[in-house]
């Protein structure tokens, strides 16, 4: 007996984080929200089309923006937290319904606890060792920083031979009108800090930004304005 009925892909954290970045490869970098204005600012991030949105740990009371974050978005808006450090703070981000780790270096120990306690991680690399290190620990994806130094003769480099199917995500100095180097060199997706988000700027402000980067996005790849 035939049916059409297709059973959802299994939940795991990387197929989560998969589909929200083949949803919209952009990572907003919030830092400095406070908990007070997070969810507006969230809500303008998703209605944007935004699907990923990180709290850098050196923000004011980052734990409680991640939860004012989790509580106010739908379900397929991946919250995460930034800048973290230690092993011992990925615990708190679950806790506080965060669901990724992001870092500005590749700490074993964090990438581990973070596979340990089913987040997905993206660790900080700037050299071809450190992103085979971090995948060996168990990261999901690489967070190439500071993109403005490596550029982008690096990410080309580093695509012909890091696996494809693992995902190059530049961060630092990425605007809405350089994106199309990277992703021709092989990115596939980027992280947005001061030129998406400043702290104590508007939410209207923040709406504005985004879509600004979702033409830039387009245009990068190869469409429409």
């Amino acid at each position: 007996m035939s049916s059409d009925l297709t059973l959802p892909a299994p939940y795991t954290p990387h197929a989560a984080l998969m589909r929200a970045f083949d949803a919209c490869p952009l990572i907003a970098i919030m830092r400095g929200i406070t908990p007070a204005e997070a969810a507006d600012h969230g809500r303008a991030l998703y209605e944007a089309g935004f699907r990923i949105v990180e709290v850098p740990l050196n923000s004011p009371e980052p734990f409680d923006s991640i939860a004012e974050l989790r509580r106010a978005l739908p379900d397929d808006m991946i919250v995460g937290a930034g800048t973290v450090l230690r092993a011992e703070y990925v615990d708190r981000v679950q806790d506080a319904g965060g669901a990724l780790i992001v870092m500005p270096h590749s700490d074993a120990a964090v990438i581990r606890r973070a596979r340990a306690r089913g987040l997905a991680s993206a660790p900080g690399v700037a050299t071809p060792t450190e992103a085979f290190a971090a995948l060996t620990n168990g990261a999901d994806v690489l967070k190439m920083f500071p993109a403005e130094q490596l550029g982008v003769s690096v990410v080309k480099a580093w695509r012909a031979v890091i696996d494809r199917a693992v995902p190059l995500i530049p961060v630092g100095g990425i605007a809405p009108d350089n994106m199309r180097p990277f992703l021709d060199a092989g990115a596939n997706g980027f992280g947005l800090g001061s030129a998406l988000y400043r702290p104590g700027q508007s939410a209207d402000t923040t709406a504005a930004n985004a879509r600004a980067f979702q033409v830039g996005l387009r245009a990068a790849r190869g469409g429409a304005a």
